[in-house]
């Protein structure tokens, strides 16, 4: 352990930066020895630290990484980089080191050095966004041309209206038309798409071209934090618990551009649901490890104790003892709400059981790109943490909806649930409205059109607000169970699909013939007649 005085650490870095490591680190009270070079091991190092001042080819950092793991094995290797890279945070997630960090300072070091020798993980990387845009000479036709100034523009306003409400103005007014010019932008920028775009109508070359302008300015959009204190199932969960805690912050902030029911309730409900449901999946990881059931019993249990979970979260964030008065009579809140909500029905949506339990109960590999990848491996957990996060906040809306159900039953709930605003009868029914048209909207439309592109839609919690998320994967079988309506409207993309090319034909040459009759025959008749009345002039000229 790192309180061993014989604990030898070897550390590659320049000379300057290797001495004021090596003397900070030596000097510590951790007991740790660090030496700098192979010569000065008296036994097989305990951990071997290798810093990079700068990084020109990622695939050069690989092979000099698995050429260093395979010496120094099985030492553990911690990876420090410099802050201002030209990579792509993503790949440096596909490192293959037990620890890497970016710019760290020594209080961070010194625990990372901690936790690896204690045979855990650390990866603290900051993601910065590139933006990677035609090349400046290319050629481009019309309706890319279209396609790019317009969602430029288009772009442009909404990172300005999103300046605007960050923070949220005061003004109800004022909120209420920056949030409808805002969805009347995301539509247009939908049907631009949908008619100048390619066949996958979710490429957009200029996404996030505002915030990645506004990250310009910044060296540093956000930090991927993962702490791992030993490489088992549960430590990633633990560490999946804790990070989704840190992301829920005090006043949650839907940036998804949809309407979400959890919007209408009281804003201290809202992060007491949703840390309520991350205790309650803690409860239920626990549970289903004592029973160590089988494969096929941990799934259907997963199933059959969704609608308890969500009753107990609801009476986690109310209260045993809260009573209100109803029909003239004082009534608990929490069991007249399990009496009126129907909490059984589920999300078409919500993740496969197989997708969260499969890492981490069973100790399965998640399958990425293609790549069959261990639960501690940081792109493994970053995705385990989606789909949580996208569990979590599609159980909250499921929970959400059920009470706005109920404080319609029940007006006097509706001071002590929902916000403000929604006390009024008009503005509760206009919004549980608007609630059931998305809903019917997306059911009949939206979802048949992302299963036939093969797209799923996660809502992902960070840093105090949610998120969209879309993901590519293969869902022919849920294509394939949809309604007759439903399969209709993947029927008419598959036709747009199909009859584009041959309009785009038609239309070039409509377009050719065109230029031939306007050229060729309109032309050269205007020119026939003018030189005809220009002699005919020059004759009458002559005369005179």
């Amino acid at each position: 352990m790192a309180e061993s005085p014989s604990t030898q650490i070897l550390l590659l870095a320049s000379d300057l930066l290797g001495e004021t490591l090596a003397e900070r680190l030596s000097d510590s009270e951790d007991g740790l020895v660090v030496v700098r070079s192979k010569e000065q091991l008296n036994r097989h190092p305990s951990l071997v630290i290798w810093s990079v001042e700068s990084l020109e080819s990622i695939s050069a950092l690989k092979l000099e990484l698995n050429h260093l793991q395979k010496n120094w094995f099985p030492a553990p290797l911690l990876l420090l980089i410099p802050a201002n890279l030209r990579i792509d945070s993503r790949e440096l997630l596909e490192l293959n080191c037990s620890g890497l960090l970016q710019a760290p300072d020594l209080k961070t070091l010194k625990e990372s050095i901690k936790t690896l020798l204690g045979g855990g993980r650390v990866i603290s990387v900051q993601e910065q966004s590139s933006l990677k845009g035609l090349h400046p000479y290319s050629t481009i036709g019309l309706g890319q041309w279209l396609l790019v100034s317009g969602l430029q523009q288009i772009n442009n306003d909404l990172q300005a209206i999103n300046d605007l409400l960050d923070p949220p103005p005061e003004n109800l007014i004022l909120r209420t038309l920056l949030d409808g010019r805002k969805r009347e932008l995301n539509s247009a920028k939908s049907l631009l798409v949908h008619l100048w775009g390619p066949l996958n109508t979710s490429l957009d070359p200029t996404k996030n071209i505002g915030q990645q302008q506004k990250n310009q300015k910044s060296s540093q959009l956000s930090e991927t934090n993962i702490s791992l204190q030993n490489r088992s199932a549960v430590a990633v969960w633990d560490a999946i618990r804790d990070r989704l805690k840190e992301s829920i912050g005090g006043e949650l902030t839907n940036t998804t551009g949809k309407l979400l029911a959890i919007e209408g309730l009281a804003t201290p409900l809202r992060t007491k649901l949703l840390l309520s449901l991350i205790s309650q999946l803690d409860e239920v990881f626990q549970r289903l490890r004592k029973n160590k059931d089988t494969e096929e019993n941990i799934y259907e249990t997963w199933l059959a104790i969704q609608p308890e979970l969500r009753k107990q979260s609801l009476r986690a964030i109310i209260g045993n003892y809260v009573r209100i008065p109803k029909d003239g009579e004082l009534k608990t809140v929490t069991d007249q709400l399990l009496a009126i909500a129907e909490l059984e029905e589920g999300d078409e949506e919500l993740p496969e059981p197989h997708q969260i339990i499969d890492p981490l109960l069973l100790d399965k590999p998640v399958p990425i790109n293609a790549q069959l990848l261990a639960a501690d491996d940081p792109r493994a957990l970053i995705h385990l943490e989606n789909h949580i996060s996208n569990w979590i906040v599609r159980t909250a809306e499921i929970v959400s909806a059920e009470m706005l159900g109920a404080c319609a039953e029940w007006p006097e709930l509706r001071r002590y649930l929902l916000l403000e605003k929604l006390i009024s009868t008009r503005e509760l029914e206009r919004l549980r409205n608007q609630l059931n048209s998305q809903t019917r909207w997306r059911n009949l439309v939206l979802r048949p059109i992302e299963l036939y592109e093969s797209k799923r839609l996660l809502y992902k919690l960070h840093k105090g607000s949610i998120k969209l998320l879309m993901l590519t994967e293969p869902r022919d079988e849920e294509l394939r169970s949809l309604g007759w309506l439903q399969q209709q409207v993947a029927l008419l993309l598959e036709a747009r699909d199909a009859l584009a090319p041959q309009l785009q034909a038609l239309i070039k040459h409509i377009g050719d013939l065109m230029v031939v009759v306007l050229t060729k025959v309109v032309g050269r008749s205007i020119g026939l007649i003018g030189r005809g009345i220009a002699q005919g002039m020059g004759r009458s000229l002559g005369r005179s």
